[in-house]
């Protein structure tokens, strides 16, 4: 196997593969973060890699040594769940012959791993919150309280704030898992990770076997949907129809093999189909990647033809070619999609805590907050924050109250507008109508 820009990070008995940028500087921040004993969460789509970074975590941690234990929230059966966080005792429930220690008293002096937590029940959210509060606990059908000593980590694949926003789950829940946010960015966005994962699995389980390079850039090509379990089924399943040691392009599936093409559209005549793909299934193929960028970029048509790698025009064709097919389809900016909308600006900002003072730079910005770039610790700013800037061809500065949700080890982190006066909210929104106007939406008809 060929590792020579690829690290491998032991972890347990899971080897994280590095070989991005984006995910070194993701286990640069980890290594940063796991000496704390603060309630970590993680978050990313399905298939990313959040157990792994989670163990990470425990591994550089003062618990390393101590318990680690995961579970499954999602997996739990709703009228087991406090019974297996928390323990019973004999009696308690029909069939509870004896008594059982719950994974929180496991856990003890070690690190409980609560993956899916947002499909937890508001029941239990509440008794979690206490606990976590350092609050001692009953057992189900205990009458002796138990106080435990464990670190929190968390990961979830849900947009946890929106659910907070719903009412699906507690504000105070979310803000004590997630003193320390890590994002697991997907597949999609690192694509040097793909080669070194393929052959990675290709060791494990078919040793004698390699890539060609024309079919791993058709894998970097591909957007894995199912990241990195995707990645895995695919190469396994490809290994199958290898031949002479060799998974070269023939042996993907067809719809990685024509992933290049929905890529690869221009305005002139169309390349010619691969044969061993029907043109139906790369209409399929390509009408779906149009799709799929389209709802990525809530009907923005600019960044849907970038993401694409294709031109506005070929783009505007493209819809009018599968309009009938996609059944209506069009690229449209709903009112949730345009309260989200994000427009790039690079422009100064101050941030002011209690620790002091920082000047950074702004990435982007949306009426909900901000992003930024080139700040220093942004750990330091925990708690909530003052911050003040301009945007040219507004006379007055905005000033608000923030909170840091999300940061990397880049210098990159975001912030949720906490508090924006009505005067200075009005002139931002008409600030980015007018951005956002001009720089491709289509409006809902």
């Amino acid at each position: 196997m060929s590792t020579s820009a690829t690290n491998f990070v032991r972890v347990h008995e899971m080897d994280a593969i590095i070989c991005s940028p984006t995910m070194a500087a993701l286990m640069a921040m980890v290594v940063r973060v796991a000496p704390s004993d603060a309630a970590i969460l993680i978050t990313g789509e399905t298939g990313t890699g959040k157990e792994v970074v989670a163990r990470a975590v425990h591994a550089h941690s003062r618990r390393a040594n101590k318990p680690w234990i995961d579970v499954n929230c999602a997996a739990l059966p709703e009228h087991l769940v406090e019974s297996e966080l928390f323990g019973y005792e004999k009696g308690a429930f029909s069939g509870a012959d004896t008594s059982k220690p719950g994974l929180f008293e496991l856990a003890d002096r070690g690190t409980l791993f609560l993956d899916e937590i947002g499909e937890l029940e508001p029941r239990i959210q509440v008794k979690l919150l206490r606990v976590l509060d350092g609050v001692p606990y009953y057992r189900l059908g205990g009458s002796r309280k138990v106080s435990v000593d464990v670190r929190i980590i968390a990961a979830t694949n849900q947009p946890l704030e929106q659910r907070v926003k719903e009412g699906g789950f507690r504000s105070d829940l979310y803000h004590r898992i997630s003193q320390i946010q890590l994002r697991v960015p997907p597949l999609r966005e690192r694509p040097e990770d793909v080669a070194a994962l393929a052959e990675y699995f290709l060791d494990q389980h078919w040793p004698e076997l390699r890539l060609s390079p024309a079919a791993v850039e058709e894998l970097q090509n591909y957007s894995w949907s199912g990241n990195v379990r995707e990645l895995k089924n695919i190469v396994l399943q490809s290994a199958i129809n290898a031949r002479n040691g060799e998974i070269d392009v023939p042996d993907l599936p067809p719809e990685i093999r024509a992933a290049r093409s929905s890529a690869a559209m221009t305005a002139s005549a169309p390349a010619a189909p691969d044969p061993g793909v029907p043109a139906a299934a790369l209409d399929e193929v390509e009408k779906q990647a149009i799709v799929r960028a389209l709802s990525h970029t809530g009907g923005h048509q600019g960044m849907a033809a970038e993401k694409l790698g294709i031109s506005r025009r070929t783009l505007s064709r493209k819809l009018r070619q599968y309009r009938l097919e996609t059944r209506g389809y069009s690229a449209s900016a709903s009112g949730a999609q345009q309260q989200y909308y994000r427009a790039a600006i690079a422009v100064p900002i101050t941030i002011t805590s209690r620790q002091g003072e920082e000047v950074s730079e702004t990435v982007n910005i949306s009426t909900g907050g901000l992003a930024i770039h080139g700040i220093k610790n942004p750990f330091q700013f925990a708690g909530g924050v003052s911050v003040k800037f301009s945007i040219p061809g507004i006379a007055e500065e905005f000033s608000a109250q923030a909170h840091i949700v999300w940061a990397d080890a880049g210098g990159n982190a975001g912030l949720r507008f906490t508090a924006l006066d009505d005067a200075a909210a009005a002139r931002l929104n008409a600030w980015l109508q007018e951005k956002r106007s001009t720089e491709g939406w289509a409006e809902e008809s």
